[in-house]
């Protein structure tokens, strides 16, 4: 077991540099399918969380299915590069998309994107959330969210957040705590997670919101103080860190989620194909096991339901980026 869960942790790392071409034609959809390798798009450097959970589910399938699932790093332009790829695929199920919360979002933040989220793409399932961690530069005078949120009103102008991305789930719950608690503080973007992180840990920023898979290990090691957890109830890995809504913010529970697209006209036998295998591979032992490790909520919601609740959390997106005035440049 530890080896197939070292060699299963280590997909989460390995770059993928084989590919199936994305000019692939049309075929009918049938029970055969994948006869050939199936090609999965993260609109992101490698080494992310979207990234690392696309490799998870890829290894579950390419098992599942005795069919190569290929993980593509294709990023650029807040993950619109990537995305679009996908959009412009042939709807046969050999290319697929592994994007997060940011491409509910992004529609309302960045201006002439070249698809829509609802148009475009063919959702098939939730793959499932992660909970944001609220950290800080260990130097900052103040051991939670409530002390911080005090410090800030005593300081205003003084103290700031660090954001890995416009529009990303770590920029909007940053976003949502400057509004609801009516804040005076700067918001640093990013052009991902890692700069963003460095900046916190070397206290050039003052706090940061983060997924944990990429924030917790640096907790542990006393690089970054935990101050809270945007979920709506305490996580059992750190039971010691309130949670936003007990911070003072009441009701606040907002997490990173993340989900499988195909292009637009998707055939239905498909769709419901890898909906089905996925559910089955966020289930197994393996798969279920290093997600959980990283915090990692399975979901595996069927393609109506995932549809659903995509224009759920853009009209949820919409309200916050209207009430906080987030403007982008």
């Amino acid at each position: 077991m530890n080896k197939r869960r070292t060699l299963l942790t280590g997909a989460l790392l390995c770059a993928v540099t084989t590919a199936a071409p994305l000019t692939a034609p049309v075929m009918a959809a049938d029970a055969a399918y994948p006869n050939r390798p199936v090609r999965i798009i993260v609109p992101y450097p490698p080494g992310g969380t979207v990234d690392a959970v696309a490799r998870v589910v890829a290894e579950g399938l390419t098992e599942q299915l005795g069919q190569t699932f290929v993980v593509e790093n294709r990023a650029g332009a807040s993950g619109s590069i990537g995305s679009e790829a996908v959009v412009r695929a042939a709807p046969d199920g050999y290319t697929l998309l592994v994007n997060a919360s940011t491409f509910a979002a992004s529609p309302l933040l960045m201006k002439n994107l070249p698809y829509d989220i609802n148009r475009d793409f063919t959702p098939i399932t939730n793959l499932g959330d992660v909970p944001l961690l609220v950290t800080a530069y260990p130097g900052i005078p103040a051991a939670n969210l409530r002390e911080f949120i005090a410090l800030v009103r005593k300081n205003p102008g003084k103290y700031n957040f660090g954001s890995s991305a416009v529009g990303s789930a770590s920029h909007l719950a940053e976003e949502a705590i400057k509004y609801e608690a009516k804040l005076d503080i700067g918001i640093v973007q990013y052009k991902g997670t890692g700069p963003a992180l460095t900046d916190t840990m070397g206290g050039h920023v003052s706090a940061m919101t983060d997924a944990i898979p990429s924030s917790l290990p640096h907790v542990k090691g006393g690089k970054l103080k935990a101050m809270a957890v945007t979920s709506a109830q305490r996580l059992p890995s750190l039971p010691d860190v309130p949670t936003v809504a007990e911070s003072g913010l009441d009701g606040f529970d907002m997490v990173s989620w993340y989900g499988l697209w195909g292009p637009a006209k998707l055939p239905a036998d498909i769709t419901h194909k890898l909906h089905e295998q996925v559910v089955k591979a966020l289930k197994s032992q393996r798969v279920a096991q290093v997600l959980s490790e990283q915090g990692f909520i399975p979901r595996g919601s069927t393609p109506e339901a995932f549809a659903a609740y995509v224009k759920s959390e853009n009209a949820k997106y919409d309200k916050l980026v209207k009430a906080a005035n987030i403007k982008v440049d």
